[in-house]
């Protein structure tokens, strides 16, 4: 039956209420003198039949004036009572008067009265009632997820309302932090104290909170998901207030809870003068366009409407999707070129900036993984330093007028070799800006991105999702992190201010404890880890053991010689570098050894090239 009336047209459903209400109504008049005359029927009912017809015939029309109909199923709350009493009372208000007028046959007054309260309670108990037929009184028998609602304001009342409809979550409390609003109900649920949270989770089985206050700031998101994670429950979110439509809010808002929310970074508004300087109007070259940075790249650069793209990357499959997704996007009449090939191919780099007059070069091609790098030296390391110098090279030759390279922490004082070769690429633009460069070449360094392939953050997701074993390497490793969009829109401001060797550092906020990243994300997943304390929990947290040249944390510094940029997020360092003499006899020397495939003389010459570096094997 249930199934049958919720496929039921509006129309239809609508008319249902109107036949049931005409019968609530005749009800509550019979009923009225009932109880009036203490007799089931007398001679005055039959006296005053008319009022039958007539009270259908006055409150239906008003009902509809007053949008009762309107509002049966989709927001059936407070409002719906208020209104029901409005149209109820205008009725016997209506009845009064005539009866005043035209008394044809003695009835008592209080009947008028007993019939306002009795129609009042039958009309709003039918709405509840047909309510709940369709939507909310299923929870044990469709087996939803029983839900709390954190927020009891205007979203959160409308997500009620949507999950009363849906077959999958089944709302049954609210939590608010507003004191005043403890102990009251909203659309028929109640509100509670975070307190009660506790209670809601052990007695009312509660399995999900849907955090619902779009306008929360990130990092008070940050502090409540903090207190929350320390209860087995899932946590869910609405999206923030700038990406809600019209007020509108409903259970496919609902999204899982993302480390940049766990983190709760708070970004700073870029400046639109620095974001354009290098873009606007100007053909790009963009390498590794189909990466995790390179891409983010590309979807910044073509909404700040440069003139030419160019997409640079070696993978067929990621060069393919970021040039679709561009295309789709046919924004700015901006001419978007494909290139399949590599960094290190000097005459296929050579030929891309001097046919499309390249004016910006964001380079972000490069092997990043550092397990993988040291395990494929001569590869890690051609790919890494050569195809660095082929592009600075040419930038400089044809007269590019900036190029800006993507580095990373692990290039300050490396144990790998991905960080002694991130850290000579820096070098080799260092050196080639001091010899009076047309160029004006500039790094910017920055630690761990959100989501970014082969980041440990879409690695938990997965291990947790299959149901563990979640594996963290040493219990004290400590990472910097950031969303790629974020770090993205400041290495373009970056690369704006720089004047010529500039090595920039973004302020990537506080270290992260991976345990702690780890133990949140399941926490905030409804599920619990295994520990030393507690062997009953869910999910298995393994410690490997500290990968081959991994640093148990991270640093962004050389030296401590470092100045404040115009941005508050971005510093730039002073740091020492070689000469360009030098730099080409290390390229030469690496070249040597790549052809030869010899991984221990490229090892021994970046130790003896690259400051601080350490190589450890763990």
């Amino acid at each position: 039956m249930r199934d049958k009336l919720t496929k039921l047209s509006r129309q239809k459903k609508q008319a249902i209420m109107i036949g049931a209400d005409v019968l609530f109504l005749l009800f509550a008049i019979w009923l009225s003198f009932a109880l009036r005359l203490g007799v089931i029927w007398s001679n005055q009912i039959e006296l005053n039949l008319w009022i039958f017809i007539f009270i259908p015939i006055v409150s239906i029309p008003i009902f509809i004036k007053l949008g009762l109909y309107r509002s049966v199923l989709k927001f059936m709350g407070t409002k719906v009572i208020v209104t029901a009493f409005q149209a109820i009372s205008i009725t016997s208000l209506i009845l009064g008067f005539v009866m005043m007028i035209f008394r044809e046959a003695d009835m008592p007054r209080t009947v008028i009265l007993i019939f306002w309260f009795v129609s009042s309670i039958l009309v709003v108990v039918g709405r509840v009632a047909f309510k709940g037929l369709l939507y909310s009184w299923d929870n044990f028998v469709n087996n939803r997820i029983p839900a709390v609602i954190y927020g009891a304001g205007s979203a959160g009342a409308q997500l009620v309302e949507s999950l009363r409809k849906n077959h999958h979550y089944a709302p049954i409390a609210f939590i608010d932090d507003d004191k005043s609003k403890h102990g009251t109900f909203i659309n028929f649920t109640k509100v509670h104290a975070f307190k009660d949270l506790k209670n809601l989770i052990l007695k009312r089985n509660a399995k999900i909170i849907l955090l619902a206050i779009p306008s929360l700031s990130a990092s008070s998101k940050r502090d409540l998901l903090k207190k929350l994670s320390k209860y087995p429950i899932e946590v869910k979110l609405l999206p923030s207030l700038s990406s809600l439509v019209e007020g509108k809010v409903s259970i496919e808002s609902i999204r899982h809870v993302e480390v940049q929310d766990i983190l709760g970074r708070v970004p700073v508004a870029p400046k639109s003068k620095l974001l354009k300087k290098n873009i606007k109007d100007k053909n790009i070259l963009i390498t590794g366009a189909g990466g995790s940075i390179g891409s983010e790249l590309c979807r910044q650069i073509i909404n700040l409407k440069p003139k030419k793209i160019i997409l640079f990357d070696h993978s067929e499959f990621n060069l393919y999707t970021i040039d679709h997704e561009l295309n789709l996007l046919q924004l700015n009449n901006c001419e978007i070129i494909a290139i399949l090939s590599d960094v290190t191919n000097m005459n296929m780099i050579e030929s891309v900036i001097s046919k499309n007059n390249i004016h910006t070069i964001y380079h972000a091609a490069a092997y990043k993984h550092v397990p993988m790098v040291e395990k494929n030296i001569v590869e890690g390391v051609f790919n890494n330093v050569v195809g660095t110098y082929n592009l600075a090279l040419c930038a400089n030759n044809y007269g590019v007028e900036n190029m800006v390279l993507i580095s990373t922490d692990k290039a300050v004082r490396p144990t790998n070799v991905m960080g002694a070769s991130k850290r000579f690429s820096e070098l080799i633009l260092q050196a080639l800006n001091s010899e009076n460069s047309k160029t004006c070449f500039s790094m910017v360094r920055f630690g761990n991105v959100l989501d970014s392939a082969g980041s440990v953050v879409p690695l938990f997701r997965k291990q947790i999702k299959e149901g563990g074993p979640v594996t963290v390497t040493h219990p004290n490793v400590t990472r910097y992190f950031m969303s790629i969009p974020e770090a993205v829109q400041l290495v373009l401001q970056a690369g704006a201010m720089a004047k010529g060797g500039d090595v920039f550092v973004l302020d990537m906020g506080e270290p992260v404890k991976i345990l702690d990243l780890a133990y949140r994300m399941i926490y905030l997943s409804g599920l619990s880890p295994v520990t030393s304390e507690k062997s009953e929990g869910d999910i298995k947290i393994v410690f490997t053991g500290l990968r081959q040249g991994e640093k148990l944390y991270e640093e962004l510094l050389i030296g401590n010689d470092v100045i404040q940029s115009q941005h508050p997020q971005i510093m730039q360092a002073k740091e020492a570098s070689l000469s360009w003499v030098e730099v080409e006899e290390v390229i030469n020397s690496l070249i040597k050894y790549y052809q030869n495939l010899n991984d221990e003389e490229i090892k021994k010459l970046l130790v003896q090239k690259v400051e601080g570096y350490k190589p450890i094997n763990n």
